[in-house]
């Protein structure tokens, strides 16, 4: 019996040696693109370990919505319509964002203007004109900035508006730019005002504030507006004919 047991001993050893030998060679033969094991002696435990040859699915493939990006920006494919059946990228950013960054400017060098000071605000000037001609941009910019020193508590006037409103068919109004039906005088102590410069870039906007009667620059900001910022605003019906718009010659 005492002869037996160095046979059985080293027949467990060669069959464990085999079964070894097999592990190894089924796990060789395991294609490059599987997972392999990893035995851990120290915890007892199997980790699965990614083989690095193996690339990641594809799972973030590109989505059929529009979708912004990381930075805020939007897709190539992302459109909106401008009214005359045309198309165009769309616009993330507006004349207001770019207004409120020039207000803050005006805030930050701003003298004299108080709360208990009124201020009125202008339609900006072509600057290359005889400073008698705005166009759309301009109109903005006024709306805007009206807008922007309101909310910092700045009182403004709106001298357009009139002492009564006028209703018609087309809608009832209060404001208006024909100055016999405006008031001759208005508490207004300094002017929000400026000039728009073409830029190849897009428009350079320059705004200062001015005291009425000093004519002194009290504040100023200046700031370069891009073309799909400005040219995202659209003229209204009265001025297109066909979807084209209609301009003023010389």
């Amino acid at each position: 019996m005492t002869k037996l047991i160095p046979l059985i001993t080293a027949a467990l050893l060669m069959s464990g040696c085999s079964s070894f030998s097999l592990f190894g060679e089924a796990d060789s033969e395991k294609p490059d693109n599987q997972s392999k094991t990893e035995i851990t002696p120290q915890m007892q435990v199997v980790n699965i370990v990614a083989d690095p040859a193996i690339k990641p699915a594809d799972h973030a493939q590109t989505s059929t919505t529009s979708q912004s990006d990381l930075y805020g920006s939007e897709p190539a494919d992302a459109l909106y319509g401008n009214g005359t059946g045309t198309n165009a990228r769309m616009v993330t950013k507006h004349v207001g964002d770019y207004v409120q960054n020039m207000t803050q400017d005006l805030i930050s060098n701003m003298e004299y203007i108080t709360d208990k000071t009124p201020v009125g605000v202008t339609n900006f000037a072509l600057i290359d004109s005889d400073l008698q001609r705005s166009n759309l941009l301009g109109f903005q910019l006024t709306e805007s900035f009206m807008h922007e020193l309101h909310k910092f508590r700045i009182p403004v006037i709106d001298f357009k508006a009139t002492e009564y409103i006028r209703v018609t068919e087309r809608g009832d109004f209060l404001l208006s730019r024909d100055f016999l039906e405006l008031t001759e005088q208005s508490p207004i102590e300094y002017i929000l005002t400026g000039t728009m410069t073409k830029h190849q870039g897009g428009y350079i906007v320059n705004a200062r504030i001015l005291g009425l009667e000093s004519k002194a620059v009290v504040a100023s900001a200046q700031m370069l507006m891009p073309f799909y910022v400005v040219d995202a605003l659209l003229p209204s019906e009265h001025n297109m004919v066909d979807g084209v718009q209609l301009t003023q010659g010389e």
